[in-house]
């Protein structure tokens, strides 16, 4: 069991030509399943093309009509990302994951309105974000794989660094990752800490969650007390940037305080009033994990 994607899924790479697209596509494609995962590459000017096997079609339309894929991982550059992003939903993908950072931030405002408004399907992780693995069956995006161990851990996080020093933990403990998601550090994305704390909830092979956030905007404040109010499952949390000076932008473009509770005190505080087990250094994630769970 996983969340968002398994061995069956088959995916498209929107931005394949380009030399990060086929490095990472190339990864993905000898990790596990990936070899029957990743059926097509887009690409208007390089359509009848292949890369690594993979045929390139000119739309993603075409890419699904024609490959069958479903879900969509974008590498294109800043400046075509968010009209990238566009086509998969205007295609009625299931799920688009877009790696790429540096998107004009009104690019994303547009493009999020524009899906609200017309009532989209298509769920958005990302952008500015490693992807998401389920370990052992497909990775998307640009994790190391090797560092993976299937296991019954639910793992979401704003940083893509964080996310592997979590999983890197559990695996090295015994304890194993159901999912790990990278939800990506931009201000605005799509997935948020509290929708994939319900898709982990609700999942029956997930035992327990590390929640990684960061300072900056409302997302875990939010969803801790969904946390309180619903989750089922122990999680531990830890926030980044505990000594980071209000108003300076730190790293992502997302980390920015603006008072009150964007701070990360103020939201650990607050993580642990709703009954998350939090700990400031983290290096200490999975064994605080590990003590919550039973072996």
């Amino acid at each position: 069991m996983s969340i968002l994607i398994d061995k069956n899924t088959r995916v498209m790479t929107q931005g394949i030509t380009g030399k990060t697209g086929q490095f990472h596509t190339k990864m993905c494609k000898a990790y596990a399943n990936g070899a029957n995962c990743f059926v097509a590459g887009v690409n208007p000017k390089r359509a009848g093309e292949s890369f690594e096997g993979i045929p390139i079609y000119a739309s993603v339309a075409d890419a699904k009509a024609q490959a069958g894929a479903t879900v969509s991982v974008v590498y294109v550059p800043p400046a075509g990302a968010a009209a990238a992003i566009w086509e998969a939903v205007e295609a009625d993908l299931d799920l688009v994951i877009c790696i790429t950072e540096g998107i004009p931030v009104r690019d994303m405002l547009v493009l999020r309105n524009r899906m609200r408004a017309e009532n989209r399907r298509t769920v958005l992780l990302g952008p500015n974000c490693p992807g998401l693995i389920t370990p052992e069956e497909i990775k998307i995006g640009i994790m190391p794989g090797h560092i993976h161990r299937k296991g019954r851990i639910g793992v979401v996080s704003r940083s893509g660094t964080l996310t592997y020093e979590a999983v890197a933990q559990l695996t090295e403990i015994g304890l194993g990752q159901s999912s790990a998601v990278g939800i990506g550090g931009d201000p605005i994305n799509g997935l948020k800490h509290i929708d994939v704390m319900r898709m982990f909830n609700d999942d029956p092979e997930t035992d327990a969650v590390i929640m990684i956030g960061e300072i900056g905007g409302p997302d875990e404040v939010n969803a801790a007390r969904w946390i309180r109010d619903n989750m089922k499952k122990p999680v531990v949390g830890f926030i980044a940037g505990v000594t980071a000076p209000p108003g300076k932008r730190m790293g992502h473009a997302g980390a920015l305080i603006s008072g009150g509770e964007d701070t990360a005190q103020a939201k650990l505080a607050i993580m642990e009033e709703c009954g998350i087990r939090t700990t400031k250094n983290p290096s200490e994630m999975g064994r605080l994990l590990k003590s919550m769970v039973k072996a």
